[in-house]
């Protein structure tokens, strides 16, 4: 049985997404913020980078611990052969969008939340940096979706699993589908998804991020 560590967070949710997506079984343990759980010894142990989340899959008679969500839907895919192309070219174009999503559609929105809603002072010429690049990076989504039907093609992969966290998050970051109708109808499509459902509906169930 995998255990997921984790918050109802952008980054948290692709997990519990992937694993409803692919039928594997798995338990959720929350992993509170507020409370700076994730600076605790016992997490620590397990992921020395303080975040969230963390998965923990049996191997054998060992425990397999990845600490990157970014990584863990690549995983689940390597154990089950599904939601990745078969041809290299595929492949290839599935990881490109994730990299996108790691470097780009996650980083902005997250840096422009904070400086928008958590920073201690307001520093406008950051707000305005990241305002900047969120809109830039979802302008460049927004085009590649208006070629394709998902992320890396005409059929549903990881990588709309890897993008699908930070835009159902986005009202951290003030962003919206004004503008990016490709993104709208994508995330209409992605979220219509029954394991989007039971994900966000296991994940929001959890303690709230602060």
């Amino acid at each position: 049985m995998i255990n997921v560590y984790a918050l109802s967070t952008p980054n948290s949710v692709r997990v519990p997404f992937a694993l409803e997506e692919l039928g594997v079984d798995n338990v959720l343990n929350a992993i509170n913020l507020r409370k700076d759980e994730q600076k605790h010894a016992d997490y620590l142990a397990m992921n020395p980078n303080g975040k969230v989340p963390v998965i923990v899959d049996p191997d054998g008679d060992k425990l397999f611990t990845l600490t990157e969500s970014g990584g863990d839907p690549r995983l689940f895919r390597r154990k089950t052969g599904r939601l990745v192309p078969a041809d290299a070219f595929g492949r290839a174009r599935v990881i490109e969008q994730m990299f996108f999503h790691l470097s780009g559609v996650g980083p902005a929105p997250g840096q422009l939340g904070f400086f928008k809603r958590q920073a201690t002072e307001q520093i406008f010429y950051a707000i305005a940096r990241f305002q900047t690049e969120a809109e830039r990076v979802l302008k460049v989504l927004d085009g590649t979706l208006s070629r394709s039907a998902f992320a890396a093609g005409d059929a549903f992969t990881i990588a709309d699993i890897a993008l699908f966290g930070w835009l159902w998050r986005r009202e951290f970051a003030g962003n919206d589908f004004e503008g990016t109708p490709n993104i709208a109808r994508w995330y209409e499509t992605v979220a219509a998804r029954l394991a989007v459902a039971r994900a966000i509906k296991r994940v929001t169930a959890l303690v709230r991020p602060a």
